[in-house]
């Protein structure tokens, strides 16, 4: 029997940080605290952050908005390109260690969703019965131009961090630090072994998040 989902189901948004406070606090959590569906928790995990994100974080009075900051950073490859993959990876877990939403989404400490994004996934996701949902997404490339990645299909490169919305569940799947010895980057790694599960995904038509450009080795 599938679990039922509340008339007005609570949202968890995770978001794993990394010394990037000035956008984290601009950016990233405004985007989310400002959404059209009110009722979410915000639970931010910093991977042993050594900047001012706790103070910034601190003067934000919502009390959806939960912090951690993880007491070392998590140990990750030394090779720029292995270490982009998975980093993230001990504060990923964390944070969803900690949810208690029916749903459960995720945001990268410098993007931002569009404002109704969880309004219309959660409608979406009850209305069809899905266990999964994913969206396209906007894409900043060099010269601040943005390219639409039209997620067509559930599949890497199709998806990215925040683009997936699901039952809360699938946390009992956690993010792998060993990822990279697949070359997979660790959210699509995870993405997969959710994929392979068979749930009832479906794919949402709109782009609801803006995925700025990252400095990728």
């Amino acid at each position: 029997m599938r679990t039922p989902i509340p008339k007005e189901p609570l949202v968890s948004v995770c978001v794993a940080t990394y010394n990037r406070a000035r956008i984290l606090t601009e950016r990233c959590i405004p985007s989310i605290l400002s959404q059209t569906y009110p009722k979410l928790e915000l639970i931010v995990v910093g991977d042993g952050c050594s900047d001012e994100t706790e103070e910034l974080v601190a003067k934000i009075d919502d009390a959806r908005l939960k912090f951690v900051n993880l007491p070392e950073r998590g140990r990750y490859p030394d090779d720029p390109m292995r270490r982009w993959m998975v980093a993230g990876t001990q504060a990923m877990n964390h944070a969803m260690s900690l949810a208690r939403g029916d749903y459960v989404t995720h945001l990268d400490d410098d993007d931002e969703y569009l404002p109704e994004r969880l309004e219309k996934l959660v409608a979406f996701a009850a209305k069809n019965g899905c266990d999964l949902v994913w969206h396209p997404f906007w894409i900043e490339e060099r010269g601040g131009k943005w390219r639409l990645i039209g997620a067509n299909a559930f599949r890497i490169r199709e998806v990215t961090t925040a683009s997936v919305f699901y039952r809360a569940w699938f946390t009992r799947i956690k993010w792998d630090v060993e990822a990279h010895r697949l070359w997979e980057p660790g959210d699509w790694n995870r993405y997969r072994k959710i994929k392979y599960l068979g749930p009832q995904a479906m794919r949402y038509p709109e782009p609801l998040l803006k995925h700025y450009r990252e400095n990728i080795p």
